[in-house]
């Protein structure tokens, strides 16, 4: 038996994961391993439309087909989602230095307008103040 390095292009699994039924098909088989007929059961399009849908999720590795008898039992494989996940993790770096600079603008405004006194504005601070 031979073992085979496989690559996962993120192309295939966004192509596939463009569509809401077969994003509901992967939630679903995140349960176990499932029959294509249970799963056709479960949306309100027709078996051959479920049928395309697992085929392009088959294409694009995002599912394993094993056959048994005449049924074919479908699985997850989550294995190309870490190359999505490669892929956006350059974007969540981007959004949480974005997010951080944002809270400390916020966090030095707020300083600033109370003077660094929690919950009170300056100028609330001064008109509270007994007269001297």
């Amino acid at each position: 038996m031979r073992n085979r390095l496989v690559t996962y292009s993120p192309e295939a699994a966004f192509h596939a994961l463009a569509d809401p039924t077969r994003r509901a098909v992967l939630d679903l088989l995140r349960q176990g391993i499932q029959p294509a007929g249970q799963i056709a059961r479960a949306f309100p399009v027709s078996r051959p439309a479920i049928s395309k849908h697992l085929r392009l999720l088959r294409r694009a590795h995002l599912v394993q087909e094993k056959r048994e008898g005449r049924h074919r039992l479908y699985q997850l494989n989550p294995e190309p989602l870490k190359a999505v996940d490669s892929w956006l993790q350059q974007y969540r770096v981007f959004w949480q230095a974005n997010l951080n600079s944002l809270k400390a603008f916020v966090e030095a405004e707020h300083a600033r307008e109370t003077g660094g006194v929690e919950g009170e504005r300056k100028d609330t601070a001064k008109r509270s103040r007994p007269n001297e």
